[in-house]
């Protein structure tokens, strides 16, 4: 039988409401009634199984969310968060301790960079940021007391494809964990599957894909679970950083047509990159040949759901980069604006933006020029249209 895809496996939920409704119901309740005292005293110590204690420990709207999300991701249970940045936090200082090692990609989200790098050294916990492509850079890197790997499956801004599965042989090499972050490909990659111990989403993106929230979440066994929620050690449940049920039921609405959000962004993107690329622009898409890790994106992909909605252009400078994103967004192809995974295109200079966190000469140093500009390709029903009116902006402010 043919294996089913992260999608279908969504379609495959059972998850009625409370009175049968087609949507599961929406938990309005901080707070949950024990029917016996003893079954109060079983949830303090995790021996009630199926039993809602608080809603920062657990509610029935966020259990959804995270069901649907670990059987998309094959993993055995998943965690909801209230930014994908507690996603990330959490699961890292979940796994380390005073005295632990990281290895980290030096490309990465400005806001994950800034926590391993200026933020983590306050729990004398040491961080290792390496060239995530070469493989070999990385496990020169471990050492006896590194704790995990961390990497983005697509990187923040560059777009480096991580190759999931050496990393994840990396890992259990030197009997280390292995965390991802797959916010720009969800569906496209299904890391669980290529060995990742750990998988993280920023559901604010493409999961929700209305940028009207923000939310996270962490997929991976059910131990990883259970610790990270215990009411007396989880960093989740300590720190509290609970999703509300009402954004919870939202998202999960919303999930259901990731599928077809995924297909449409990754047909736009890709049509965009290929005519910037034959109009002479210095683009980066992993669906190109051009991309160093092309061939690397084609075999760890999921290939119906195309290479992703996410772009990047060198223009130089970040004064050029500025009047062609002005000209955009005055021409109503999309927004000067942050994040991603939206309807509508967004596009931002990482350098001054999103990766502003990284030292100017560390963003030199991995390539991240001053000019370099990213886009998130929106749902554009005539993309034909939308690069006609693209080349017009960058014809207009003479960058070809």
């Amino acid at each position: 039988m043919k294996k089913k895809d992260p999608a279908s496996r969504i379609q495959d939920l059972r998850q009625f409401g409370e009175f049968g409704g087609v949507n599961p119901s929406i938990t309005d309740s901080s707070t949950y009634t024990f029917l016996e005292a003893d079954t109060m005293v079983d949830s303090f110590h995790g021996e009630a199984q199926g039993c809602f204690l608080y809603s920062r420990h657990w509610n029935p709207s966020n259990k959804y969310l995270a069901d649907a999300l670990a059987a998309m991701e094959e993993t055995e249970e998943g965690w909801i968060t209230a930014s994908g940045m507690a996603a990330i936090t959490c699961a890292i200082l979940e796994l380390c301790k005073c005295g632990d090692h990281i290895v980290t990609s030096v490309t990465t989200y400005g806001g994950t960079f800034a926590f391993l790098k200026n933020y983590l050294p306050k729990f004398n916990i040491d961080v290792s940021f390496v060239n995530i492509v070469d493989l070999d850079s990385v496990e020169k890197a471990v050492r006896p007391n590194t704790r995990l790997i961390y990497t983005e499956t697509l990187t923040n801004p560059l777009l480096q494809v991580s190759d999931v599965s050496a990393l994840s042989g990396i890992c259990k090499k030197h009997g280390i964990k292995f965390i991802i972050d797959n916010t720009f490909t969800p569906l496209i990659v299904s890391p669980a599957a290529l060995g990742a111990d750990i998988v993280v989403y920023s559901m604010t993106k493409f999961i929700n894909g209305k940028n009207d929230c923000v939310a996270g979440a962490i997929c991976s066994s059910a131990d990883f679970i259970n610790s990270l929620s215990d009411v007396n050690s989880g960093t989740a449940m300590l720190l509290g950083p609970v999703l509300d049920p009402l954004r919870s039921s939202s998202i999960l609405k919303n999930l259901n047509t990731l599928h077809i959000r995924m297909k449409q962004h990754s047909r736009n993107a890709m049509y965009i990159a290929e005519r910037m690329f034959e109009a002479g622009l210095k683009i980066t898409y992993p669906g190109l040949e051009s991309h160093p890790q092309h061939e690397l994106m084609k075999e760890i992909m999921n290939p119906e759901f195309g290479f992703g909605g996410m772009l990047a252009v060198d223009l130089g400078d970040h004064e050029t980069s500025y009047r062609v994103m002005q000209a955009m967004q005055d021409q109503d192809i999309g927004y000067l604006a942050v994040s991603l995974g939206y309807f509508k295109t967004l596009f931002s200079n990482s350098g001054h933006s999103t990766s502003s966190e990284v030292p100017e000469d560390i963003q030199r140093e991995i390539g991240l020029s001053d000019g370099l500009t990213r886009f998130s390709i929106g749902l554009d029903n005539d993309i034909e249209r939308t690069w006609a009116k693209m080349l017009g902006c960058l014809k207009e402010t003479r960058v070809v």
